[in-house]
């Protein structure tokens, strides 16, 4: 009689994810992260197809058309599907084309204040002594004002224009950044890797640029997207006030500005953009909230 014993094959061990999927998995475990993406997805998608799809020009008037109510309103009409404001522009071009302007306006403020922040930051906890002293003394002047008073201020001294606007929110975004990445410095300076490139002959440069900085991008990765929403939210404030983006410019703040006498009278000149600000910075903030856990190696389970 023969033995018939059964082989079981070992159990196969699962292929570690690559840090992509890694990211990934983490990053979409959060809804509203997750909801924020499509939302910001969708929204450079239509701003960069604003000429296609706005059905009007944003700054032409329809002179028999002043102040008509969203389509849905009595009164409205299906070709200004969210109405027209007082002078007869169609408000869903004039947001369309906003978000373009918007989205621009964030992406130029974030790279200038990211790339000139990380610049101060590294330099700020990779030299110390002297560096770091008069460095960090300037960011801690320039956080002791407010920075949409300090903003205004440096728009005041500048002009009134969209460009200069944009180079004030820069400016005043810079300690977030010097902060961060010096923070981000002084944990991983004296980190084995770091010695033993040292020790190879890194100069200063690849010191600061190939070994530090990319072991510092996650944490300046969050404060970009959120720094996102800040410029985004700061430029509305401005244009508002009449320092940034002019008349007949279709900029969300600008509009509002021009629709504050009618709030009792056409509500919807004022509502469109104001949820069209409310909803790009609640999404751009939950994205960022989002990349903060799926970046963050202490808050992963």
């Amino acid at each position: 009689m023969t033995d018939t014993t059964q082989t079981t094959n070992p159990p196969q061990e699962k292929q570690p994810l690559t840090p992509f999927a890694e990211f990934w998995a983490y990053f979409s475990m959060n809804k509203g992260a997750l909801a924020g993406l499509i939302y910001i997805a969708v929204v450079i998608v239509i701003a960069a197809l604003a000429p296609w799809v706005a059905p009007h020009d944003p700054t032409e008037q329809f002179r028999d058309a002043l102040l008509m109510p969203p389509a849905w309103i009595e009164g409205g009409s299906w070709s200004y599907i969210l109405g027209t404001d007082d002078v007869g522009r169609d408000i869903l071009s004039r947001l369309i084309y906003g978000a373009r302007l918007s989205l621009l306006i964030g992406c130029m403020v974030v790279v200038i204040s990211l790339v000139i922040g990380v610049f101060l930051g590294l330099s700020a906890g990779y030299f110390g002594g002297m560096v770091d002293t008069a460095i960090m003394r300037l960011v801690d002047i320039m956080l002791a004002l407010p920075s949409l008073l300090l903003a205004i201020a440096i728009v005041a001294i500048l002009g009134p224009s969209i460009f200069n606007a944009s180079l004030a929110i820069s400016f005043v975004s810079l300690p977030h950044y010097v902060r961060l990445t010096r923070a981000s410095v002084l944990s991983e300076i004296n980190r084995d890797y770091v010695t033993a490139s040292r020790v190879a002959g890194a100069g200063h440069f690849r010191l600061m640029v190939s070994v530090l900085l990319p072991n510092c991008l996650a944490p300046l990765i969050v404060q970009a997207t959120l720094g996102f929403s800040a410029a985004i939210l700061d430029m509305a404030a401005l244009g508002f006030l009449g320092l940034g983006a002019q008349p007949p410019t279709p900029e969300w703040g600008v509009m509002l500005a021009d629709a504050r006498q009618f709030i009792n009278s056409a509500w919807w000149v004022v509502t469109f953009p104001g949820v069209a600000i409310l909803v790009t910075v609640l999404a751009f903030n939950l994205m960022g909230d989002g990349l903060r856990d799926a970046l963050d190696p202490k808050l992963k389970q």
